[in-house]
């Protein structure tokens, strides 16, 4: 009755007492195990928690605000945004907001597998299904039971294994590979591409019906280059981390360096920041980071001046750009919307964004 309760273990009267020191060395072996795992979950809650999204621009906030209002229900999430935007980030962190947070949060790559791979690896399959098939096994969607699934790059998905997966989001079952029975879960699904399946739909490559079901609400992620303003403490944050990892002591980033990362346009996102920033604390010799531990196809995407040189913060033509960027990001990059508020014609507006070559 006393194990029934929660006790660790018992000794009856009369057992050897020799018994008694390494039963309580077992027992506190066995609290600080305890002890340890709960920090560690609490250490990746924080880790991927919304405050871990560093960022003020309005756009990002936009999204962080969006996701926590859904995170609380079970409604199935659709992240869409460039690649390397943070989707993954995002999704990690709806679950840790979430009901189901002390469950599975499982993720798969959809454009990592093979159409049979990944119907194998999504729903498991049964021993001798396909070859190599030696034993069952689990796929991810039991694995997630009651937990979080996480679907990333679901346009690349087949056709025919799209129409399996809304089988399974639509009444809760899937048919293992190799099996006749249905199997039931009740998983919450949070997708995620950087496709737009709009027009992957009227292409005929992606599922209408799947779409609406996988939409339910969605959340654009902004790119980073529709948010300047978080360029800086992005910078900072890698900055720290990899400084740690490599034993520097880097404490300035140069106002050049900045202002060089700020003209970037950043195709690969944060991603391509953070490659950036790793780069650069390797190369460099001092406490400073400068333009020099840039390569030389960064800098040369960078617009030049007509003086031929980088267009500084003081340049009147940078500064120009920074503040339609951020009319743009305020805009969310409605660009009749920006031309209004910067009072100027829309076509205007169009030659400048060719001119500062802006997206």
């Amino acid at each position: 009755q006393a194990i029934k309760n929660g006790a660790f273990d018992y000794i009856t009267k009369g057992d050897d007492n020799e018994k008694i020191i390494p039963l309580l060395y077992r027992a506190i072996e066995k609290a600080q195990l305890q002890k340890r795992v709960k920090e560690l979950e609490k250490q990746v809650g924080q880790k991927f928690s919304f405050n871990s999204i560093l960022g003020k621009s309005k756009a990002i906030q936009q999204a962080i605000e969006l996701a926590k209002k859904v995170a609380q229900t079970d409604t199935t999430v659709l992240l869409t945004g460039e690649t390397g935007t943070g989707k993954e980030m995002f999704a990690q962190a709806i679950y840790q907001e979430s009901k189901r947070n002390k469950q599975n949060f499982v993720a798969i790559n959809c454009s990592a597998f093979s159409k049979d791979l990944l119907e194998s690896e999504m729903f498991g399959h049964t021993a001798g299904a396909f070859t190599g098939a030696a034993k069952d096994k689990k796929g991810l969607f039991e694995e997630a039971n009651n937990g979080t699934i996480f679907l990333d790059e679901i346009g690349e998905m087949a056709l025919d294994l799209q129409a399996k997966l809304l089988r399974a989001i639509e009444t809760g079952e899937f048919i293992k590979v190799g099996e006749s029975k249905s199997t039931k879960v009740n998983v919450r699904i949070i997708a995620a591409t950087n496709r737009d399946l709009q027009k992957e739909i009227e292409a005929g490559h992606f599922r209408e019906d799947l779409f609406y079901r996988i939409s339910v609400f969605q959340i654009k992620l902004p790119a980073l280059r529709e948010r300047v303003i978080d360029i800086e403490p992005l910078a900072k944050y890698f900055v720290n981390i990899f400084s740690q990892k490599t034993n520097k002591k880097i404490k300035i980033l140069s106002p050049d360096f900045l202002e060089t990362l700020k003209q970037h346009t950043f195709p690969g996102n944060i991603r391509e920041l953070k490659n950036i920033i790793e780069r650069s604390v390797i190369l460099s010799s001092s406490d400073e980071i400068t333009n020099d531990t840039l390569p030389y196809e960064f800098l040369s995407k960078i617009p030049k001046a007509s003086t031929g040189k980088t267009i500084s913060a003081f340049d009147l033509a940078s500064a120009e750009k920074l503040h339609i960027q951020k009319v743009l990001n305020y805009t969310n990059g409605n660009k009749t919307e920006t031309a209004r508020l910067l009072n100027i014609a829309l076509t205007t507006l169009y030659r400048k964004l060719e001119e500062y070559k802006i997206n």
